[in-house]
């Protein structure tokens, strides 16, 4: 069993390119939560550029959560 955990963490932790994290998120997102774009993806990258640090890259474990809090409350805000 902590294996399975072990190798969960590591892959939230890999650093992918924008189109591999969309893809991801968007299949991996509960129904009912608010899907991503490329477009909602890059304007997300430039109000939060603290979040990239490391270049152009995303990662499940640094910027999953946070996207979906920011997609909900834009969500609300429309």
């Amino acid at each position: 069993m902590m294996r399975t955990k072990n190798a969960e963490f590591e892959l939230s932790q890999i650093q992918t390119p924008l189109l591999a994290f969309l893809e991801s998120y968007n299949q991996n997102i509960p129904k009912g939560f608010p899907r991503a774009s490329v477009a909602t993806l890059e304007t997300f990258q430039g109000l939060y550029p603290t979040l990239f640090k490391h270049g152009d890259t995303w990662s499940v474990a640094r910027h999953r959560k946070k996207l979906i809090d920011w997609l909900s409350s834009k969500r609300i805000l429309s």
